[in-house]
């Protein structure tokens, strides 16, 4: 009761009394503690913005935070090895297959001269495959299937031997015909071919990406070292006003979209520690026209790749009497220019050598192919023998303009060992 009464008294005429001091200072002590232990949390002696060193986390719900669950088809890339000083040749697998000791020929020149790169055909311009793989998609042509070429490249590879895996892009008349809406088509809807009736696939089809990068990855679990794009790039002959590209020919230029897939393999190749090259025209980097037409402008290639692979064939430029003046390069006239191989070489490579710009090493590195081969159907007076001289010729020409590296063609892969410096 006397409880009961004192508790009346502090309500006395509806106006609270004050509290006590000791009741104050309570509360006040409670509000201390909990401040405490919602600035430093609960239980691990840290601020609330204060990261452990080691603590455990709960993974947070998908649901809640979807933009930081992992995407598990990410892969890191894999560390590229060191770079090599390629010197190397071409060697077809139509001429590998033909001739049985021509591999251990060019293996012996590798061990014994400077040569130290062999560049191997997996796909080539008829859309063959050369070798096994493990999809069934690619159509393999058992006459020049190199059915051991794993083996071969382990092979190479312990020899020290730098191994270049060559793919034909969109030159492919067996993807297309098998897959016609991948192809070059015309505006009646029908396959186009090129003047030598051979059918091409449409870079702007994202698929046919795909299909190549899949071949891609296909060499490099052999062990190729590179991947060496060629044909990367649309027809320069034929009647290519009547080409329909489709909807995407009108969003982005033939440049634009062969840079890109470029990039798309070289991404896709850097995710296994390839590096990717590509071949392109010589006369590319001399005329902005005819680099649009196909579509390799070295502007944009030389953000695109580890290595531009002009093909400075001294017979491919103009002659006199093809077009009645000859071929302007670098300010100088060459009217039959297969006779004048070290000059035309030194002189077109300086225009490359002008569009990468210098302070970017991370700039694609120009490796130039050489012709090793004699073009009589230029017609007498305008065309020489190309033998060990007129080889070294063009190689000097190379070293001159303060580049090191370089591959020879032949289109019979038929090399004369005298070309090449002793080891």
């Amino acid at each position: 009761m006397a409880e009961t009464s004192k508790v009346k008294k502090t309500y006395k005429n509806g106006k609270r009394k004050r509290l006590p001091v000791f009741s104050i200072l309570l509360v006040i002590c409670y509000l201390i503690v909990a401040g405490i232990f919602i600035f430093y949390g609960f239980g691990d002696g840290r601020s609330a913005n204060e990261q452990p060193d080691s603590v455990a986390v709960a993974t947070p719900l998908p649901l809640i935070l979807p933009d930081i669950t992992p995407d598990p088809a990410i892969r890191e890339p894999v560390p590229l090895p060191p770079p090599v000083q390629v010197k190397g040749i071409w060697l077809g697998a139509w001429w590998i297959a033909e001739d049985e000791g021509l591999l251990d020929r060019y293996i012996e020149l590798c061990e014994t001269t400077e040569l130290n790169t062999l560049v191997i055909d997996i796909k080539e311009e008829y859309g063959y495959v050369t070798m096994p793989v493990s999809s069934d998609k690619f159509p393999i042509n058992e006459n020049i299937l190199i059915n051991d070429m794993g083996e071969l490249i382990e092979e190479l590879n312990d020899k020290g031997i730098y191994t270049i895996a060559r793919v034909v892009c969109f030159k492919d008349p067996r993807w297309g015909a098998k897959n016609p809406h991948l192809a070059l088509r015309d505006k009646q809807g029908n396959r186009w071919k090129d003047r030598s009736d051979v059918g091409w696939l449409n870079p702007y089809e994202r698929d046919n990406w795909e299909y190549i990068a899949e071949l891609c990855l296909e060499a490099a679990n052999l062990g190729f070292k590179e991947i060496q794009l060629d044909y990367v790039r649309f027809p320069a002959d034929g009647r290519l006003s009547e080409i329909d590209f489709g909807p995407a020919g009108e969003l982005q230029t033939k440049a634009e979209v062969i840079a890109e897939f470029m990039t798309f393999i070289r991404d896709t190749m850097l995710e296994v520690g390839v590096r990717t090259s590509a071949d392109v025209f010589g006369i590319i980097a001399l005329s902005d026209n005819d680099a649009q037409i196909i579509g390799q402008d070295p502007n944009l290639l030389f953000n695109s790749l580890h290595y531009i692979s002009p093909m400075i064939y001294p017979s491919h430029f103009s002659n006199i009497n093809q077009n009645g003046v000859g071929q302007y390069i670098n300010g100088v006239l060459f009217e039959t220019p297969d006779k004048e191989p070290h000059d035309v070489v030194y002189h077109t490579l300086q225009h490359f050598i002008r569009k990468r710009d210098p302070d970017r090493p991370e700039k694609a590195i120009i490796r130039p192919y050489l012709q090793s081969f004699t073009a009589g159907y230029l017609g007498e007076g305008m065309f020489i023998n190309y033998g060990p001289e007129e080889i070294r010729a063009q190689i000097e020409a190379v070293y001159a303009s303060g580049l090191d590296e370089w591959i020879l063609w032949s289109n019979h892969s038929r090399y004369n060992p005298e070309s090449f410096l002793d080891d």
